[in-house]
């Protein structure tokens, strides 16, 4: 069986629980047109404070919200405490630019954390890293004021180093005043403009692990070459093929994902996956030994619309009959090759195998070296006996598997569910 490369964090509990709730909310969220608008029309800050004197998400019931990820089987949740746009959704003592000072008037980070641990989950913070609002964060090709004639006057004034003071002593905030915080999502950095020398990242990781002991760090402080210096790697929309390597090495790996295109709140995008795509994308994902985070835009008004909704409930119907191939599952041990239209995952503890299918077969499956090793077999979604043994020998000749292959005769019609999973009792 593969084993990652251990970490500094404490990754135990993440390697099992494996399906987790990503949260992009904040002031993009009324222009509602993607979390990057600022960036990419090019919104001057007097332009974009029309969303904060606007920003008032009176339906805000954090309750409701980790109702919703408990009820799609996620483990834990990671929300962005700030975005690019340098917008903070905490009471931060070191800024007046946050959600109290808008006509919200209060912390959102402090109810969403208390909400989702008594659903019981962990809880998990992005922050950024890059600050189009600071004024001392160095204008460079990335920053909403790229274009500004007078760019280089401006840059006159700022110092990246006061910015990094600053950015520490907020996270400072986030990991001392809401108690055991389980992942710290760091985003994001762009060598050569900049990278771990803005961010003062080798003492910023480093209060990092003090403040939270055990806590899991991502990989984009731009130190990946630095031993200890990241937990778990961060495809970002995107499947890998197979196990996220490093240096040949299998790491522990999350992939974050949208339902559209958008990570924020985006009214009129329309390329929504459907609760199949979602439910197949996380199989294949824990199939190559890896974690799904699965993102939310919140409205203005504080609310997962209907879209997210609806693919929420059909995500948690599936995950209520078949979450034990999810949970504490893996890749599957090598030598036992995935049959056609299916993907493998495997808990090494209860030493149980899990067919997911994901192009229904006419009356049988068949899986190449497997013969005389399955004690039972059954569907997962009703716990219905699926007979094993080997072709019938009048088709034999014709079929084409060897003796060492496990025949599964399945029902001619398809469980009732997104994706079917056969139960392999392994010997």
């Amino acid at each position: 069986m593969v084993r990652p490369k251990p970490t500094v964090g404490d990754t135990s509990w993440f390697v099992r629980d494996r399906f987790g709730l990503f949260i992009h909310w904040g002031l993009y969220a009324l222009p509602a047109r993607h979390e990057w608008v600022k960036h990419v029309e090019q919104i001057p800050d007097e332009q974009y404070d029309v969303y904060f004197r606007h920003f008032d998400p009176d339906l805000y019931d954090p309750r409701l919200w980790a109702e919703a990820a408990a009820g799609a089987g996620m483990k834990y949740f990671v929300v962005t405490t700030k975005h690019h746009d340098g917008f903070c959704l905490w009471d931060s003592q070191l800024t007046d630019y946050k959600a109290p000072n808008t006509p919200c008037g209060k912390d959102l980070i402090r109810p969403m954390v208390e909400a989702f641990r008594e659903r019981g989950l962990r809880v998990g913070f992005y922050h950024s890293v890059i600050d189009w609002h600071h004024p001392d964060f160095v204008v460079d090709n990335l920053h909403s004021m790229r274009g500004r004639p007078d760019r280089e006057a401006l840059n006159a004034t700022r110092d990246q180093t006061r910015y990094a003071a600053y950015l520490h002593g907020q996270v400072r905030e986030l990991l001392t005043g809401y108690g055991k915080i389980d992942v710290l999502f760091y985003d994001f950095s762009y060598p050569p403009e900049k990278g771990r020398n803005d961010w003062n990242s080798l003492e910023l990781l480093k209060m990092t692990r003090e403040l939270q002991p055990g806590i899991i760090v991502n990989d984009r402080l731009d130190l990946q070459d630095v031993e200890g210096g990241w937990d778990i790697r961060t495809p970002e929309q995107f499947m890998p093929r197979e196990w996220v390597q490093v240096d040949g090495q299998p790491v522990v790996w999350e992939t974050c994902q949208t339902f559209s295109g958008s990570w924020g709140y985006h009214r009129d995008e329309a390329s929504w996956k459907s609760v199949e795509q979602l439910v197949q994308m996380l199989i294949g994902v824990v199939s190559r030994g890896g974690n799904l985070l699965l993102n939310v835009g919140p409205t203005g008004r504080g609310e997962f619309d209907d879209r997210a909704l609806e693919r929420l409930r059909g995500m948690g119907e599936w995950m209520k009959r078949h979450s034990r191939s999810i949970y504490g599952c893996t890749q599957a041990p090598d030598g036992i090759p995935c049959p056609q239209d299916c993907r493998l995952t495997y808990n090494p503890e209860t030493n149980r195998l899990y067919v997911h299918i994901f192009a229904w077969p006419f009356v049988q499956l068949h899986i190449d070296g497997l013969a005389g090793k399955v004690a039972y077999a059954q569907l997962l979604n009703d716990a219905s006996e699926v007979k094993m043994g080997e072709v019938p020998e009048h088709q034999a000749s014709m079929a084409g598997p060897s003796p060492d292959t496990l025949t599964l005769h399945l029902p001619v019609r398809k469980p009732d569910v997104v994706v079917p999973v056969v139960e392999l009792f392994l010997k």
